[in-house]
């Protein structure tokens, strides 16, 4: 496989074409390259696959909700392990989900409920480190070190913001409200790390920080000010800044992008909604990021996180899940995908709603579920995923699937083939280890359409 050296953004991209490749060839650019190594070169060019999706909003149910009690219930269970919640019937015939999901029961049409996806971490923060990056983390659950936490492997956003860059003016990796913990770049580097609107998109005076040029400054002396930063940024690459230089140099130039263009400080303008849209969405954080999202999506933004936290319920389980919760998640993934469907954005945008675990089937002490990575419900919509499907199965008590498991590496693997991402492509990090967008895994294709 041809890898791609840590750095090298513009060399040897798998979509190649043949005569691009051969006439490299003949000018010498490839130096020593032989027939195994075009032949190889031409198959991965021709194998590699159309995108089905253009943009994907990733809500990440931070904490792990119940999988027993909104998408996989079982009514049929002992006291102990079903809970209070009743399976009600849906828009597609035989797909049953809870009471608790009267907006998505109504649009399941529209999406696929995967309720044999299974891992091996329980914890949050190793578990989260799974899910956004495909590898283990260096550390233990809670020995994470600042924000974000994924030091060496990139998180999925970084991976296609690298492999698919700008689709608009708007930054190609958002996350909102908060930062998504190990969604940093890796050793990928600051050029691919998420721009986080660290301000909740639900406040009254929600602005993003620092989009307006100051009023004090004029449009001139701005330009004065990008001229001189050019100059001083022109001298340091003549001295082969690295490092630090490098990094604020990547930062600067994100910077002036955004505050620069007109269209990107539309896209964040979410009080353009009307107060009907804004109402559809729901008035809470997860509601609004989703609204957001939709105009971000509009924008060009490649990949959206949004962080939803407070679902690690311990204790009292029940009532959060049916009073805190669920509710404005029901309402902010419903009109999610039927407002991206009416606008004819579903076909190109994929939606991916998850925890990092799901949890226990027997309920504990304290009215509580804890942590289970062994069976979790993932959902997934648009973007080349099949419409109103469940794939899998769990056993009586939804504690292991009975099915074919799919882990984390099958579900990034999907999403990268619908990305158009090569999630084989290798590069190598800066001590020379080469690193697999994905390590195993196989797409699933009972989800795609």
């Amino acid at each position: 496989m041809w890898s791609r050296t840590f750095g090298k953004d513009d060399q040897f991209c798998d979509g190649i074409t043949r005569r691009r490749m051969l006439s490299a060839g003949a000018t010498r650019l490839f130096g020593g390259l032989t027939l195994p190594m075009l032949l190889q070169l031409q198959a991965e060019a021709a194998t590699k696959t159309q995108a089905k999706a253009k943009s994907c909003i990733f809500l990440m149910l931070e904490g792990g909700p119940s999988h027993i009690d909104m998408w996989d219930l079982k009514p049929e269970a002992p006291s102990e392990i079903r809970g209070p919640f009743q399976p009600v019937s849906t828009v597609v015939p035989g797909t049953q989900i809870s009471q608790l999901l009267p907006m998505c029961s109504q649009v399941v049409d529209k999406f696929t409920i995967l309720r044999s996806h299974s891992h091996k971490d329980n914890a949050h923060q190793t578990g989260r480190h799974w899910v956004l990056t495909g590898y283990p983390p260096a550390f233990a659950d809670g020995q994470a070190k600042g924000i974000p936490f994924n030091e060496l492997y990139p998180s999925i956003g970084s991976i296609i913001s690298r492999e698919l860059g700008p689709g608009g003016d708007v930054p190609p990796y958002i996350e909102m409200p908060n930062a998504l913990g190990p969604g940093g770049p890796g050793f990928y580097g600051a050029k691919y790390a998420p721009f986080t609107i660290d301000n909740d998109p639900v406040q009254p005076d929600f602005k993003v920080r620092d989009l307006d040029i100051p009023g004090t400054v004029s449009s001139d002396r701005f330009a004065r000010r990008q001229q001189l930063l050019s100059s001083a940024e022109s001298l340091g690459a003549a001295a082969g800044a690295t490092g630090r230089a490098e990094t604020l140099s990547s930062y600067y130039q994100q910077a002036i992008d955004l505050v620069t263009s007109p269209q990107a400080r539309k896209a964040f303008n979410i009080q353009a909604e009307s107060p009907e849209m804004r109402e559809r969405y729901g008035h809470t954080s997860i509601g609004q990021c989703a609204l957001l999202s939709r105009r971000l999506v509009e924008a060009g933004c490649r990949f959206i996180g949004i962080d939803h936290g407070s679902w690690d319920t311990h204790f009292d389980n029940f009532t959060s899940h049916e009073k805190a919760l669920v509710p404005p998640t029901d309402r902010a993934f419903s009109a999610l995908i039927t407002d991206l469907d009416e606008r004819g954005l579903l076909d190109e945008t994929l939606v991916i709603m998850m925890g990092e675990m799901g949890r226990t089937p027997r309920i504990n002490k304290d009215a509580g579920r804890d942590h289970w990575s062994q069976c979790q419900t993932v959902i997934m919509a648009g973007g080349g995923i099949k419409r109103g499907v469940v794939i899998g199965a769990s056993d009586e008590t939804a504690s292991l699937p009975i099915t074919q498991p799919y882990g984390i590496q099958d579900l990034l693997k999907t999403i990268f083939h619908l990305m158009g991402v090569d999630a084989n492509r290798v590069y190598h990090t800066p001590l020379g280890r080469p690193v697999p967008i994905v390590s195993g895994g196989h797409r699933i294709e009972e989800a795609l359409a």
